[in-house]
């Protein structure tokens, strides 16, 4: 698909521009050697092109949030399957990075495996019964002679039914203090840990989600991540990674619904002359364009902080904007796409059939935008409780 209409939108700086463009061109004919490979096949395929690898801190320019952004939206250009790209953002943003800020050298060695898609990592947090609210966490890790015992269960967990290792939140402490809670980084073949339910999606569907169970798993002391107590600011790190760039996933499919529409509008005979001529369509372009434009300024910006070192949970506020901002921009401009393509968006044999669904998991991926919405209203200084 020519990137041609969407060339204007290209703002970077050209080294970022390079890179978007330079993995578009690397992951074109992967995307399509693997589009009826199953999740595994694309993961590692992705993985071969360098995606999992993280720059050093001191890298030369752009910074490593920047290139990581500019790889994750050169491989959706290229068409790889929005599920898998999204997969990838959650593991480099939401936890590769977070993780290297939080371990010590000796412990990220450990983990490096997860740059060559060899060994795929997952984020257990939710739970059945407490959804978005950490503290009414059930899953339990209680201190035994020199580890810990892990008991629960975890859901709605993207990657869980083919992941490797886990970062698993649990309660070592009781009540609602800020420090009841612990995060641990520990292998899924451990004795008592087991696969629960593998959910069928219609959102994403081709990356796996799943449960996972914890009956007497018993963890050494060097699983836990951080000190005992605090998981609520491994938390509030890695959410803020995630809601700051994770929507980075969703810019090459966004690019690749402009061109498809603006194509479609501009050769579509319409009432007599080219469906582009008429004032109405020519808005919704334009809106799209304006969607896509503000999404990729604020990932950029978000990306650019990270980089300066600014420390994620100073950037929450922002990374709440950022996320609330750029999911509802995608989920606007399918809208304008679908109703510029009519009947046809709802075919699937078509080249104009629009996924709604994914779009509109933007929506609650990586925290629902409602309680964002109070999140920052609070951190504005209203007395609002979620």
């Amino acid at each position: 698909m020519s990137a041609t209409p969407t060339a204007a939108l290209r703002s970077c700086p050209p080294e970022t521009e390079e890179i978007v463009d330079a993995y578009r061109d690397l992951a074109a004919p992967v995307a399509e050697r693997t589009a009826d490979a199953d999740f595994t096949a694309g993961w590692r395929a992705m993985a071969d092109l360098g995606v999992l690898r993280l720059a050093p801190p001191d890298a030369a320019a752009p910074g490593p949030v920047t290139r990581a952004l500019a790889m994750i939206e050169g491989i959706g250009l290229a068409g790889v399957d929005p599920g898998l790209c999204y997969a990838l953002a959650s593991q480099v943003f939401g936890m590769q990075f977070p993780l290297r800020a939080t371990l010590p050298a000796a412990a990220r060695d450990a983990v490096a495996d997860v740059q060559d898609g060899r060994t795929l990592l997952c984020h257990a947090l939710t739970e059945r019964g407490g959804g978005s609210d950490p503290f009414s966490m059930e899953t339990r890790a209680v201190r035994d002679a020199d580890g810990f015992v892990l008991d629960g269960a975890k859901t709605f967990i993207t990657a869980a039914p083919v992941a490797d290792r886990a970062i698993v939140f649990a309660r070592t402490a009781p009540g609602r203090s800020p420090f009841a809670l612990s995060a641990f980084l520990l292998p899924l073949d451990l004795p008592g840990v087991r696969r629960g339910e593998t959910f069928a999606k219609t959102a994403l569907p081709t990356v796996p989600m799943g449960e996972l169970i914890f009956e007497g798993a018993r963890l050494p002391a060097d699983a836990l991540l951080g000190e005992e107590g605090s998981g609520l600011a491994v938390m509030a790190s890695t959410t803020a990674w995630e809601r700051s760039v994770i929507l980075g996933y969703a810019l090459g499919p966004m690019h690749r619904l402009l061109t498809r529409t603006v194509e479609w509008a501009a050769g579509r005979d319409h009432f007599g002359r080219r469906m582009g001529a008429s004032h109405q369509v020519a808005a919704r372009v334009s809106d799209m364009a304006l969607a896509l434009h503000r999404s990729r300024v604020q990932l950029y910006a978000m990306a650019a902080r990270l980089d300066a070192g600014t420390p994620a949970r100073q950037l929450a506020a922002e990374a709440a904007l950022t996320k609330i901002s750029v999911s509802e921009d995608y989920v606007r401009m399918t809208e304008h796409a679908t109703a510029l393509s009519g009947v046809r968006a709802f075919l699937p044999g078509f080249d104009l059939a629009a996924d709604l669904s994914s779009p509109m998991a933007a929506l609650t991926y990586a925290g629902p935008n409602d309680l964002l919405r109070v999140a920052v209203a609070r951190q504005l200084g209203l007395p609002v409780e979620n």
